[in-house]
């Protein structure tokens, strides 16, 4: 069989916008982007399902776009998943192996993890990632790496993410009935993280901050491993609303003085800047300050910033962090934001821009930090890829590509996730 390259696809289901991208990996390991749709989403309400019917459209529209971009047939789709429901906690696991003689094996790390996996949870929530931190080696405390060590007694430090069953049924279900399967179920934080931070940054100690329509993802990383994940349940949706009421102005006209005219620290506009609004139908159009409208959005952006600080210190490790803040999501790209959270935060900050891992690509819209997380869902998909073969016999791999005539995606694993796995076939319930 000839020996075709693999294409994975990512479905960013945000809540202002459905992003599919496609991506293939060059020779130099970097990300090419094929081929990439949008669609306006209608159906989700801070990062979370609210109408089926609209997000399966706004779906199909947005992978329709990207497979014909990039001429290739979408089958499965690696998905984010994000909203307020999202929780993290610690938990060590333990495992006793029968043979000191017998060398520590990735199968023992993923029977450990498999068996984190079935912690009992709260009622109507389940289990998202099971991130593992560090290893103990026979009490032999902050081991990154077991594989190929000695020991009897195997224990790990996990960071567990876990979310509402009925809000990652729902994204699968609306998957499905878009006619795709999921690979996996990601948490938005991570991918974004996945496309914007650096190895080095990781490892000096850097929070993510991704500043989507409804929500604002955190991840805090430090030696290389996640430390904090958090959601808070405000995004540049509130920003936009904030303007809609305190200018009197209709809600796309708001949405346009956000992203063309607005900045999150006022001193920066002169008093006497204004724009110009069309009025409706026969009304005299309406002048509007720019440095009132910085102060309506300087005042939600501190809210926002606030919480994103508390979620720092939460996290114990505040002083730590070397590499600062990044930014990066479509509120990443209000101006003069990043003045803004260094004032409040005392902590270095920059853009994040999903550029450092792609290599050339067909389109140069998803350099854009709005693009972060679909850009990092296709990355998180070659790591599934790169896992999954590590673990298959040599004779069982598949390419991740058949029908050349038009280049079919589908993985070689076609498997769901094992609980919403499923809820699918059981598809009339709801």
């Amino acid at each position: 069989m000839e020996n075709t390259p693999d294409i994975v696809a990512g479905l960013d289901i945000g809540t202002t916008k459905i992003a599919c991208i496609v991506g293939r990996r060059n020779a130099q390991g970097k990300i090419e982007i094929l081929g990439m749709g949008k669609a306006r989403s209608e159906g989700v309400s801070r990062g979370v399902v609210a109408n089926i019917p609209k997000t399966v459209d706004s779906i199909k529209a947005a992978v329709n776009d990207a497979a014909d971009m990039a001429g290739v047939i979408i089958e499965t789709v690696n998905v984010g998943i994000a909203g307020q429901h999202i929780r993290s906690m610690q938990h060590r696991g333990m495992k006793m192996r029968h043979s000191i003689e017998e060398e520590i094996s990735q199968g023992d790390i993923d029977q450990l993890i498999e068996e984190t996996h079935r912690l009992v949870m709260p009622p109507g929530e389940e289990i998202i990632h099971v991130l593992p931190q560090e290893y103990i080696v026979d009490n032999e405390q902050g081991i990154p790496d077991p594989i190929g060590m000695s020991g009897i007694r195997l224990e790990a430090n996990f960071h567990i993410i876990s979310g509402q069953v009925t809000a990652a049924r729902n994204i699968n279900k609306c998957v499905h009935r878009a006619g795709l399967n999921v690979t996996e179920l990601i948490l938005e934080p991570l991918a974004s993280a996945e496309a914007v931070l650096s190895q080095q940054e990781k490892e000096a100690g850097v929070v993510l901050v991704d500043i989507g329509g409804g929500t604002t993802d955190i991840a805090i990383f430090l030696d290389n491993i996640i430390r904090h994940t958090a959601v808070i349940p405000f995004g540049g949706n509130v920003v936009t609303e904030d303007i809609r009421q305190g200018c009197g102005i209709m809600r796309d006209q708001a949405e346009l003085l956000k992203t063309k005219f607005g900045s999150a620290l006022a001193k920066e506009n002169k008093e006497n800047e204004v724009v110009c609004i069309p009025g409706l139908r026969g009304r005299e159009p309406k002048e509007i300050s720019l440095r009132m409208l910085a102060e309506i959005i300087q005042s939600r952006m501190e809210e926002i910033i606030e919480h994103i600080h508390f979620e720092i210190r939460n996290s114990g490790i505040e002083k730590q962090l070397i590499a600062g803040i990044v930014l990066t999501g479509g509120g990443g790209q209000l101006k003069h934001l990043k003045h803004l959270v260094e004032l409040m935060t005392g902590m270095d900050a920059r853009i994040g821009y999903p550029n450092e891992h792609l290599g050339q690509s067909k389109v140069e819209a998803v350099t854009s930090p709005l693009y972060a997380t679909g850009v990092g869902l296709v990355m998180k998909g070659f790591d599934h890829l790169d896992r999954t073969r590590q673990s298959m016999p040599e004779t069982n791999r598949k390419p991740a590509v058949k029908d050349h005539s038009k280049g079919r995606i589908s993985t070689f694993v076609e498997k769901v996730l094992n609980r919403t796995g499923e809820f699918l076939k059981n598809d009339d319930d709801i």
